[in-house]
């Protein structure tokens, strides 16, 4: 199961968007989530609480988190040490800064990979409903980005995707913390709620 936006969601900043569509797509992609949570071996659901989970807790689609984003590549993308909910700190790879205005302020969120040449964009951040509607070690975001990025490209940033890392389920799990680079002085009242 995977959170990742769609190539059309990453890629289109188009002026014909289509909010209900939008949402219809949005609510389809939680209940396929919700689905994956209650039934897959996978799940990070424990086996005995299955049963009893009828379905993650989401913030209302709101177009408004939905945003466009300048992109800012880095020739030599700068290694970051990550901590970890468990065991020792992920090394990756600080790829590209995402510009983008959002209630009419400034913000900046880094996006890495592990590999300088995988794919998309790792995007894990903390904002100021982190330990309160949110989970408290921050949520992630993953954007795949077609063809590569290039510096001064636009792309949608939507935090109608932000989702809880498995750890927040499950303490089997180990889980790569938001570097400080990433904690965003804004209440993000979209995606996975606690």
């Amino acid at each position: 199961m995977t959170d990742s936006a769609t190539d059309e969601d990453a890629d289109s900043t188009d002026a014909d968007f289509d909010v209900e569509e939008w949402r219809e797509r949005l609510r389809a992609h939680r209940a396929e989530k919700d689905e994956f949570f209650a039934d897959h071996p996978q799940s990070p659901i424990p086996p005995e609480e299955r049963e009893d989970f009828e379905s993650l807790d989401y913030f209302e689609p709101d177009p408004d988190y939905r945003v466009t984003a300048t992109v800012e590549v880095h020739e030599r993308p700068d290694p970051v040490e990550m901590d970890v909910t468990a065991g020792a700190p992920q090394r990756y790879l600080r790829i590209a800064t995402l510009h983008f205005d959002l209630d009419g302020e400034e913000y900046e969120v880094a996006g890495y990979r592990q590999r300088e040449d995988g794919e998309g964009l790792f995007v894990p951040f903390r904002d100021k409903t982190t330990g309160q509607q949110t989970y408290e070690n921050g949520r992630y975001m993953e954007f795949e980005a077609e063809g590569g990025l290039e510096d001064g490209t636009e792309m949608v940033l939507d935090f109608n995707l932000a989702y809880s890392p498995f750890c927040a389920y499950s303490e089997t799990f180990a889980c790569p913390l938001p570097p400080e680079e990433n904690w965003l002085d804004a209440e993000i009242l979209a995606g996975e709620k606690t």
